[in-house]
């Protein structure tokens, strides 16, 4: 290209890339809708920047060259595809007319600030520096994917959308060596995706905003981030936030984030390993399923404050997760099923005035619960469990009170299992239960068979006593009615004095109905006994 080829304002960029100058030609107008603002003075062809970025020019000893281009109207399409650059590039409040292609190539740092352009093509481009698309309006896709940075990549207040494409991020395989912002008004109308994506350092979407209601809103299963994950300070997304199997190495904070999929998985961390703490707390929203199932925590999962309804199904899915705590203390009851099944909890923290109206519980396990409540208000929580009887709770339960020396509140919990086991068993083996509830309490209220015990001993002292016809002569024994009545509600033994006295009409019904109540009362003692020393 020759120099005399150039417009006024393209001669001024060539003259100053030697020496790496910026070049502004906006006059300090960078109003994008003013078409009488980017005349041809403004104007810059693209093949002239691929030129001075592909060596047209040398820089200039003790300088370091590149392209500083400010409020341009760059024409044409910057090619530069599978090309070496070893300089930067810097386009700062320009308008590009055809998306740059900067795929494979091999570039210095590229800084397109505050631009408007209809997309950016940079698949499996390396990039020696940042990425920096600040502020910038892309109405096209931005293609990223198997891109290599190793800086930083900055999409702070960037606008992305892809009204006739596919996802107007798309960063699938990613690599970025230091932080990724998309932050401070990231706004992106369709889906960020991320499958695959390695960050270095901390992926930020504080105040971010992502909308795409018939899907994904952000896409990043299998994402794996070194540090942190910021998705807060007045994050919301409408659509389906994905993190399935995704490795976290320090913290995720949803803190007052808002989520809207209705009816749909709102926030899916399904297998997501995390190396510290999920705070899903203090104002966060979720209209539609919250689901961790299988995530492994490595510290505290935190609800507090949070709220969260999915009224038709699971609205928090725990299932077979793994953390050395939870916070389960919403701002309000959790609309909809809370399913804990198979989850392992070393602290399980929660609060009987925000429980969920429905629970699935079988095969949760935790070492403390806080508060342990009183067995009674605990076992309103048992009997949550939308899928009927399961054993594994109460015994679970009925295991952290015998921990904590409560003895009286497990038996309490046993008892309760085998009332509510009743209900699902035939007619005559619920009527035996009845029989052992009402007698022994199930063998876990053993009190109840000496109050009975007593009560039948009275009662036949009483009726014997006044009827002394019942002594037969010719006896050497002498007839006491307290030993006598003893004598038939022993179900093994002899007192010697049931075999020596025999009595007549009204009161051998008596005594066969006291032999018959302390046959059947010490069958229940022993049955309780014997469910006592075995797990169901």
């Amino acid at each position: 290209m020759q120099i005399d080829e150039l417009t006024e304002p393209e001669r001024l960029l060539w003259e100053a890339f030697p020496r790496g100058e910026p070049v502004d030609l906006s006059g300090g107008d960078h109003d994008f809708d003013s078409t009488n603002a980017w005349g041809p003075e403004r104007s810059v062809r693209a093949e002239v920047i691929s030129a001075l970025l592909l060596g047209a020019q040398d820089n200039e000893p003790g300088h370091v060259a590149a392209v500083r281009l400010t409020g341009a109207r760059i024409t044409g399409t910057l090619n530069l595809g599978h090309a070496h650059v070893t300089v930067p590039l810097a386009l700062t409040a320009c308008q590009l007319t055809d998306a740059p292609h900067l795929y494979w190539a091999q570039l210095r740092s590229v800084h397109l600030m505050r631009c408007r352009l209809p997309g950016l093509v940079a698949s499996g481009a390396r990039i020696d520096g940042h990425l920096w698309l600040e502020g910038s309006h892309i109405y096209g896709g931005v293609w990223l994917d198997s891109c290599r940075i190793t800086g930083i990549l900055n999409l702070t207040a960037a606008h992305l959308s892809h009204p006739t494409g596919d996802a107007p991020l798309l960063a699938d395989r990613l690599i970025v060596d230091n932080n990724v912002y998309c932050d401070q008004g990231f706004t992106v109308e369709g889906e960020v995706r991320l499958p695959g994506a390695q960050v270095g350092g901390q992926l930020i979407l504080r105040g971010a905003r992502l909308r795409n209601p018939k899907g994904q809103a952000l896409y990043a299963s299998r994402l794996s981030v070194a540090a942190n994950v910021f998705c807060d300070g007045g994050f919301s997304a409408d659509g389906e936030i994905r993190l399935r199997g995704a490795r976290i190495g320090g913290y995720l904070s949803l803190v007052g984030a808002s989520i809207t999929h209705p009816g749909r998985t709102a926030l899916n961390c399904d297998d997501l390993s995390i190396e510290t703490d999920i705070y899903c707390s203090d104002g966060f929203r979720a209209d539609g399923a919250v689901s961790l199932s299988g995530a492994r925590v490595g510290g505290l999962l935190s609800l507090r404050g949070g709220r969260m309804k999915n009224p038709a199904g699971v609205a928090l899915s725990l299932q077979r997760l793994q953390a050395e705590e939870v916070l389960l203390r919403p701002a309000e009851p959790i609309a909809g099923t809370v399913d804990m099944r198979y989850a392992r909890i070393k602290l399980l923290r929660d609060d009987p005035l925000s429980w969920a109206p429905r629970y699935t519980l079988d095969g949760l396990t935790y070492d403390t619960i806080d508060p342990p409540l009183t067995a009674g208000e605990r076992l309103k929580w048992l009997e949550r469990d939308g899928d009927g009887y399961v054993p594994q709770p109460y015994e679970r339960l009925a295991e952290t009170y015998r921990t904590l020396g409560h003895d009286g509140e497990r038996r309490l919990v046993l008892l309760a299992k085998q009332r509510r086991r009743r209900a699902t068993q035939t007619v005559p083996v619920r009527v035996w239960g009845y029989v052992q509830d009402w007698t022994v309490g199930y063998g876990y209220r053993p009190f109840l068979a000496g109050a009975w015990l007593m009560a039948l001993l009275a009662f036949g002292t009483v009726i014997f006593q006044h009827h002394p016809k019942i002594t037969e002569p010719g006896h050497n024994t002498e007839f006491n009615p307290f030993l006598y009545t003893l004598d038939l509600l022993l179900p093994v033994g002899s007192l010697g004095q049931e075999g020596e006295f025999a009595p007549h009409g009204v009161y051998l019904w008596i005594s066969d109905a006291l032999v018959a109540a302390g046959f059947l009362l010490g069958l229940t003692v022993a049955a309780g006994a014997t469910r006592v020393l075995r797990r169901d």
